[in-house]
């Protein structure tokens, strides 16, 4: 929970003087940001992030209360949550019950607020101004057309082509058992989603009318920079230079650091406990960020975390991985030899997760307890592997961040401050996963000649079924089936606003002008994809479950009254004699 946000640009740019070399400079920020994080968290005992806005012109010191203890009160069935499945992802009109509810405990008892959103009794009509408060995870607005061009042609290809081969092997793994199917399906979605997502962005650069657009206007403000700062380096150059080095790594830089060719739970565990043990015997800013002392509360709860692990699905993705890597990196790459040792992806990554425990929480607290000397001892065949690639990963890591990053955060913030210059502090920074308040209105839209209305009903979800037969992932859970005539079928269930969301903002309440919770996000349309590089209210939507459809459900689907009237404020009805 955000308890407070602190301008902290002073302090980080004062850690980094002009005369510093660029690499040593971004090092020198780093650090300034991890002790500027360390000192609040032992002053205030919060969790404490300095966030980068503007490429590095603005630092902001975020100050969290943290709950550990989240239980889950509701969760709908999987039918009903995803209705439609991936055909319906990222269109409307929708007809999903995409919510859960949890409660927060603190000292094993329910936490108290004194501010919290009241629930809607009347929801939310054509027109209305609604306000959505969430965690965006990122946008690409303020990128150079360089960096954009990076994406369209380096970034996102390569996850495409990741996204289509390793649905592939899901869906083949899911195929041989119903249990396979089961532990597969988050994964198979989570990658979908991901994959529609990434489409959209890359047909989005593809138009030429997009980046026509945001190359003009880029070309303005060189123009004018280079006018006012004659014979100083060019940042919009100097970024272009950075993406040139992006690509001569990038392959390898994805693969061995960013563990694309490892990718599994518990190469994810072995990765963070080979680097954990000699992060911390660095001094707290020479640490690599992810293993600063503020972050290192959040690092163990997940390394900690009594999450289920199933070693017959770590093995086929692995195996996936190392494949992938082997195919882009080529055979005779040093880190894919020393990885496969001779054998073949499959009986390589067979072996590693036959031999390792570290699906057990015990041996890596262990591990974690023992440090650098236990760490460095362990036998255990997914550690060894970490241990092998790690010099080679970093070495990756480390041009990253000296010649890339360290250059983009200065180069970055030099075109923030013309941008600032030519039209004020007024264009809001990208998205950084960072708590934010945008707004729009309840709205429909025009697609193909059609229109499309801004709200559709329960009604509308049991057509929709038939439509398609009732076959998945157009089957409706079995409990609403069961109560259809108890619903009121013309309730609202979800509906589209323009407000500017993007991936993360999944979950975010809706309220209205009163304060009052109307709806919560839970997806965009396809054209809302675009928000990625520039905000488009014509056919970009939002879409929400209704706060109103969300309590017919609780009330009428699942029978739980209780909760329903919590939210709402209601008394519970007076129960009849006997029951």
């Amino acid at each position: 929970m955000l308890v407070g946000i602190d301008d902290v640009t002073a302090k980080v740019k004062a850690a980094a003087p002009a005369t510093m070399s660029t690499a040593d400079a971004g090092q020198a920020q780093r650090s300034a940001m991890s002790a500027i994080e360390k000192e609040c968290a032992t002053s205030t005992g919060l969790r404490c992030d300095v966030v980068t806005l503007y490429s590095g012109e603005v630092y902001n010191l975020y100050r969290y209360k943290k709950y550990t203890d989240v239980r889950l009160v509701f969760a709908p069935e999987f039918a009903a949550a995803f209705f439609g499945g991936d055909p319906d992802n990222f269109t409307f009109p929708r007809y999903d019950l995409d919510i859960t509810f949890f409660r927060i405990y603190e000292n094993d008892k329910p936490v108290h607020l004194d501010h919290y959103l009241q629930w809607s009794k009347t929801g939310v009509k054509d027109g209305d101004l609604i306000f959505v408060s969430g965690h965006p995870g990122g946008t690409d607005r303020l990128k150079t057309v360089a960096q954009l061009q990076f994406l369209k042609n380096v970034a996102y290809p390569a996850f495409l082509a990741f996204c289509k081969r390793r649905i592939d092997m899901l869906q083949k793994f899911s195929a041989e058992s119903p249990e396979n199917a089961r532990i597969a399906q988050e994964d198979i979605f989570g990658i979908q989603n991901s994959q529609k997502a990434i489409n959209g962005q890359e047909e989005g650069l593809q138009d030429p009318s997009v980046l026509k657009q945001i190359d003009a206007a880029e070309r303005e403000r060189e123009k004018a920079f280079v006018a006012k700062h004659p014979g100083e380096p060019n940042p919009w150059e100097e970024i272009s230079n950075a993406t040139k080095v992006n690509r001569e790594i990038y392959d390898r830089l994805v693969y061995l650091e960013r563990m694309r060719g490892f990718g599994s739970d518990l190469t994810g565990y072995a990765r963070t406990l080979v680097r954990v043990a000699s992060e911390k015997s660095k001094p707290n800013g020479d640490r690599l960020r992810e293993y600063r002392d503020s972050a290192l509360p959040s690092l163990e709860q997940q390394l900690f975390s009594a999450a289920p692990v199933y070693k017959n699905l770590e093995t086929a993705t692995l195996a996936d991985s190392m494949a992938q890597m082997q195919a882009a990196l080529g055979p005779d790459d040093t880190a894919v030899k020393v990885a496969l040792g001779g054998k073949s992806p499959g009986e390589t990554a067979k072996a590693l997760i036959a031999g390792t425990k570290l699906d057990d929480v015990a041996v890596r607290k262990q591990l974690y307890e023992g440090g650098k000397t236990a760490v460095d001892a362990s036998t255990d065949p997914l550690i060894v592997l970490m241990r092998s690639v790690d010099s080679e990963a970093r070495a990756l890591r480390k041009r990253y961040d000296d010649e890339v990053d360290a250059v983009v955060r200065r180069d970055g913030a030099t075109i923030a401050r013309a941008r600032f210059a030519q039209a004020g502090f007024t264009q809001p920074p990208d998205a950084t996963f960072t708590l934010r308040l945008s707004y729009g209105t309840v709205k429909g839209y025009e697609e193909n000649g059609k229109k499309v209305p801004y709200f559709t009903t329960f009604s509308g979800a049991f057509q929709h079924a038939d439509e398609h037969g009732g076959k998945p992932p157009y089957d409706l859970a079995a409990s609403w089936l069961k109560m259809k005539s108890k619903l009121h079928l013309e309730t609202p269930l979800n509906y589209v606003s323009t407000a500017d969301i993007i991936g993360g903002n999944s979950g975010s309440p809706t309220v209205n002008k009163a304060g009052e919770v109307v709806g919560i996000i839970f997806d965009g349309n396809i054209q809302s994809l675009v928000l990625n590089f520039y905000y488009d209210d014509r056919q970009s939507r939002a879409v929400h479950v209704d706060s109103l459809g969300i309590i017919e459900a609780l009330h009428n689907i699942y029978g739980a009254d209780a909760l329903a009237n919590e939210l709402t404020g209601a008394k519970a009805a007076a129960k009849a004699v006997g029951e």
